[in-house]
């Protein structure tokens, strides 16, 4: 990983006080020189609380707090913009429950920095050589790889994991979006944010990850996002391949 690169990492929290803590200790003791970013929803578990404590004895650690659950798409927006306004070269976004460990963000850091073809935006796979689940069932890998396929055709993206948050992204290629357009603000935000990217000229590359179930804390997921987050990938798909 090339020495100083104003690296920013993004964490959208809600009720993580389990987690985020443990989470920032590791990721200073990985990556010491980047600045973390908590980009919290109002947290009654005291998240938040934690957050501007911590950065008032760490000038590396910062605090963005919203007004309620905005979704996750508009977490990550903010964290781009942020980056952007702030001058960071590379933002890098994880999730808050460790399944996304930072032992993997320096892969994701050095590929941003590869000599003949550097990333505009580097993911953490699951589904490239050495990637992969821990503890997941079969009917879950299985869902995964279908909708990171039906993804891939929709929206032509050249990844082969469309739908994790664990990525790195070049701040000067976010520039040239236009986020008034992406009208994800759940779990599909994942695979439009990586459109739009694709449409302004994005190299994209990969890093395996192991991606594990969360071990403290509950989960966000519900059906009901699971379901929307389809149908928009498929109007989004609608516009990708007719060009309207």
């Amino acid at each position: 990983m090339s020495e100083n690169k104003k690296t920013l990492i993004t964490i959208a929290t809600y009720n993580e006080i389990e987690n985020l803590p443990k989470l920032v200790d590791e990721i200073f003791e990985i990556a010491p020189d980047v600045d973390v970013l908590v980009i919290d929803d109002n947290s009654p578990d005291g998240t938040g609380d934690w957050c501007d404590a911590k950065s008032a004895d760490d000038q590396r650690i910062h605090c963005l707090h919203r007004e309620g659950k905005l979704g996750l798409g508009t977490a990550t927006i903010a964290g781009m913009k942020y980056a952007i306004d702030h001058d960071y070269e590379f933002m890098l976004n994880l999730d808050a429950d460790f399944s996304h460990h930072p032992k993997y963000v320096p892969s994701l850091l050095s590929g941003m920095d590869e000599q003949k073809e550097p990333a505009d935006v580097m993911i953490g796979s699951r589904y490239v050589p050495g990637g992969g689940t821990k503890g997941w069932p079969l009917h879950r890998r299985m869902m995964s790889r279908c909708v990171n396929l039906y993804a891939r055709v929709m929206l032509g993206i050249p990844a082969k994991d469309c739908s994790g948050a664990f990525r790195c992204f070049r701040t000067s290629l976010l520039k040239k979006l236009d986020f008034s357009k992406v009208v994800s603000k759940g779990y599909s935000f994942q695979e439009e944010i990586l459109w739009q990217l694709k449409k302004v000229g994005a190299r994209f590359g990969e890093t395996p990850i192991v991606f594990a179930d969360r071990e403290r804390g509950q989960s966000k997921i519900h059906s009901g996002e699971a379901f929307s987050a389809l149908w928009i990938i498929f109007r989004l798909g609608i516009k990708n391949w007719t060009g309207l």
